[in-house]
């Protein structure tokens, strides 16, 4: 009887769990069910809905509803909290900018440390602040704040030049307007939920700053202080501004992720420029560009000064200078670096004087692809209110990414140099030559591109009438510039739609570095008055073979000419030593 009395109840028992345990499982569905139903109610509630719902005397004080009031509630506790931000943050300023300043010490000076550092008692002001979804990722938060500083710090800087003066030079007055990137990468699971912050200044709006010898004047020594304010200058784009990270880490681990690292490469062919102003009073400009992506002095490049003469009836006083120079610069945040140039007139011993200046995102540049751009010369990149036509420059620009690159490598000699120009440009044929043994060498080699320029000058239209009768004698002139060869058309008598259908052959020893200039001329029996001029490279051809257009005629009232080139080909190698 016990035994039939404990199966029964161990049944009971079992079948009662099983209930119990479906049971729970439903209701935990349920549960989950509206739980879900929830979280979906509320990420579907506006600020409106979350004010019906809690008034705003229970939210506590650092939840707010307006951007000022945030920002306002975010100074006020750095407020409070500046004279130990002022402590740790002048030791991290003296540590990593003092090595800085010693390296862009100019010649005029010895040595440049701090004597006295600290920020003061006026803590900044956080104007704005924002998360960049775009660049956050998925592991990361990145965050940008808007900061404005009319500080009162105290920074005494020891200056020792070579002539043995010492100078205790006080830097004051500093105004700064930014916007500092802040990078909380990776998240992790572990308080306070980030392995490292990433710092730099994303955006330099504004920065001035005065200079002034203690118990003396900084002026009695010529240059010292262009240069000193040029150095420390040099020592903020270099140490704390964008692309520059400065990684602190809050958690062990290797956080090399965020370090700057270069991207790729630009190459910029600096072409020419057309109907820049005139800086001089007499006679015109002699225009240099300048051309950078970070402008530091070690990765500016300087193009060679066009020296003008006294101008004449036949360029309008117009200046129009052709460089066709090439330069490469290394690129370390294609999305959000600019290759900026600004074009001068070289006065001499007198300096420089600006005409005007451009900028180009390099995100608009499609890797690997050859963009030629006209860029527009304004007076100041950051307040344009001027709108004085300053002229235009022409660019040619090849952006490369590392990694793209490793199929134009030359199999038989590591240290084989291309630009990568001439990378984008070496044809299947090169490979066959590359491979030829009796080519190896321990020299170093360069490509060149060498072939035949066909050019077919087809016709003219709506030429600008130049003689008494309303018509003009027209004939083209063409001219290879490193060469010099030069061809020209026959005259086409009284027309302003002239017909020539001529073909000139020119042997081209290396038209990387080649340009066809085209002018069109009047022929009277007397002179011969120019109409107007066609500067190109022979990158377009090169890179399609082939190609028919019409060319607009820079400096003449009206007119273009109708133009069909082909190139045939035939890459050389040569050597040239190694340094």
């Amino acid at each position: 009887m016990a035994f039939f009395f404990g199966v029964f109840l161990g049944v009971s028992i079992g079948i009662g769990l099983i209930i119990a345990f479906a049971r729970y499982g439903k209701i935990r569905s349920t549960r989950r069910t509206d739980l879900a139903r929830t979280i979906a109610a509320f990420a579907r509630l506006t600020v409106q809905d979350s004010r019906k719902i809690l008034p705003r005397q229970f939210y506590p004080p650092w939840v707010v509803f307006s951007q000022r009031q945030k920002l306002g509630w975010l100074n006020v506790q750095l407020e409070k909290i500046w004279p130990s931000v002022d402590e740790a943050a002048s030791e991290l300023i003296r540590a990593s900018v003092e090595p800085i300043l010693e390296q862009y010490t100019p010649a005029i000076l010895s040595s440049m440390k701090f004597d006295k550092l600290t920020l003061g008692t006026v803590a900044p002001q956080f104007t704005g602040i924002s998360i960049v979804e775009s660049e956050s990722g998925a592991d990361g938060i990145t965050m940008e704040m808007d900061m404005q500083w009319d500080g009162n710090p105290n920074i005494v800087l020891n200056i020792n030049t070579k002539l043995g003066v010492s100078l205790p030079v006080q830097v004051k007055d500093i105004g700064f307007t930014g916007v500092f990137r802040l990078i909380f990468k990776p998240l992790v699971a572990q308080f306070p939920c980030f392995g490292a912050v990433a710092y730099s200044l994303r955006e330099k709006r504004y920065l001035d700053f005065t200079l002034k010898v203690i118990g003396g004047d900084l002026s009695s020594i010529p240059g010292v202080s262009d240069a000193i304010e040029e150095t420390i200058r040099n020592a903020v784009e270099d140490s704390i501004t964008w692309p520059v990270r400065n990684i602190v880490p809050i958690l062990p681990g290797d956080y090399s992720g965020l370090e700057l690292k270069p991207v790729g490469t630009l190459d910029v062919k600096l072409v020419q420029a057309k109907e820049l102003t005139n800086k001089d009073i007499i006679g015109k400009s002699d225009p240099f560009a300048v051309l950078f992506i970070r402008p530091l002095p070690d990765k500016t490049k300087r193009s060679k000064t066009i020296v003008q003469y006294l101008p004449s009836a036949n360029d309008d006083n117009q200046l129009n200078p052709i460089w066709n120079e090439n330069f490469e610069f290394i690129v370390e945040d294609v999305s959000t670096q600019h290759l900026t140039i600004k074009v001068f007139d070289d006065e001499g011993v007198q300096g420089a004087e600006l005409i005007g200046c451009a900028q180009l995102a390099l995100k608009e540049l499609e890797p690997g692809k050859v963009k030629d751009v006209w860029l527009k010369l304004v007076k100041d990149l950051l307040v344009q209110r001027d709108n004085k036509y300053r002229g235009q420059v022409q660019l040619e620009l090849l952006y490369n990414p590392y990694g793209t690159d490793s199929t134009f490598k030359n199999p038989f000699d590591a240290n084989f140099s291309l630009t990568s120009l001439e990378k984008s440009l070496k044809s299947p044929n090169s490979e066959t030559e590359a491979l030829a043994p009796e080519k190896a060498g321990q020299k170093k080699r360069e490509v060149i591109v060498r072939g035949v320029l066909s050019v077919l000058v087809i016709s003219g239209e709506n030429l600008p009438p130049v003689d008494f009768n309303g018509k003009a004698d027209p004939f083209v002139v063409l001219t290879m510039k490193k060469s010099e060869t030069k061809s020209k058309t026959r005259v086409a008598n009284e027309t302003l739609n002239p017909v020539w259908n001529q073909t000139f052959d020119f042997v081209v020893e290396d038209a990387l570095h080649e340009m066809l200039i085209i002018e069109v001329w009047d022929h009277d029996t007397f002179r011969k008055e120019k109409i107007g001029r066609i500067v190109m490279t022979l990158t377009r051809v090169l890179l399609e073979g082939e190609f028919q257009d019409n060319f607009t005629i820079d400096g003449a009232k009206s007119g273009n000419l109708h133009l069909h080139l082909k190139w045939s080909p035939q890459l050389v190698f040569r050597d040239r030593d190694t340094q």
